[in-house]
This record gives structure tokens, sequence and C-alpha cells, in this order.
């Protein structure tokens, strides 16, 4: 399988180094293949009775300086990884499932790597994981790398 756009998805944790390296390694062995990073801030949620309305859609700058500390750690990642990265990108979106389909959407991602932490119990409810929501809504092939417990 040829891959023309690979799209490595991180949470910055000190984990994710494991899933950068895998990205890595089938980037290097897809010949012209366009490497992007996406990383994604959970949009500030503002309550307007019963509607809930992102806080970057009222102000263009309320998630700037997260946004910066992000961009900046991104940059981090990327170095101590030593990935050939096209676009990194940090955005904003309600959930990170909602921020990757967008993105996969509409840069023409063919491939989408990332982890999953192992989650059991109230923690697995409550919180979920983001791969499960991706799966069924992206049109493409997704790696899925196993994470040992959240750190």
């Amino acid at each position: 399988m040829s891959y023309k756009h690979i799209l490595l998805v991180t949470d910055l944790r000190s984990d994710a180094d494991v899933v950068a390296q895998k990205a890595k390694y089938i980037h290097s062995r897809q010949q012209g293949a366009q490497l992007s990073v996406l990383h994604i801030i959970k949009d500030t949620v503002v309550g307007f009775g019963y509607e809930m309305v992102p806080a970057a859609s009222l102000y263009d700058e309320i998630d700037d300086e997260r946004c910066k500390s992000a961009r900046k750690d991104l940059i981090e990642f990327l170095d101590r990884n030593d990935l050939d990265c096209n676009s990194p990108e940090v955005t904003t979106a309600i959930s990170n499932s909602e921020g990757i389909i967008n993105y996969c959407d509409k840069n023409d991602v063919d491939l989408v790597i990332i982890g999953r932490h192992e989650r059991h119990g109230i923690s697995a409810w409550i919180n979920g994981a983001t791969v499960d929501a991706i799966l069924p809504n992206v049109s493409c092939d997704v790696l899925v790398v196993k994470l040992e417990k959240p750190v």
C-alpha cells in the first residue's frame, strides 16, 4: 500500500514519542509521501442557555496563549523525534475526534497514525478513546499504536 498523505496525531505526552517513531518508520518507507503532525487543543466552551458555543468562534484570541505554548511543545516534539514534517499544526476543536475528522476531510489524508492509551473502569467510561470516535468517521486507513496507561 502506498500512502500520499500521512497524519500523525499527537497529544504531546511523554509516551507520544513511541507513536512518533512508528510514524517516522512508515513515512520513511513511502516514497514522496507528505507527513503532517496535528495536535488538538480542546476549545474553551461558553454556555448560552441550552447551547454550548466554542469560545474561539466568539473571540479570535481566546485560546491564543494555549496554542502558542502547544506550538512550542510541538516543535520540541518534532526535533526530539527527528521528524521531517511538512505541516505541523496546532488547532482548537470542541473535541479531539472532531478536530481529527475535520482535518482529514479538508487535507486528503489517507493514513492516520494515533496512539491509544489503555483505560479501565470509570476512566474508560468517562473519557472514552478518541480512536473509537474517529474510526467510523474517517475515510482513510488508521494505524492505532497501543500505549500503556496515560502518563
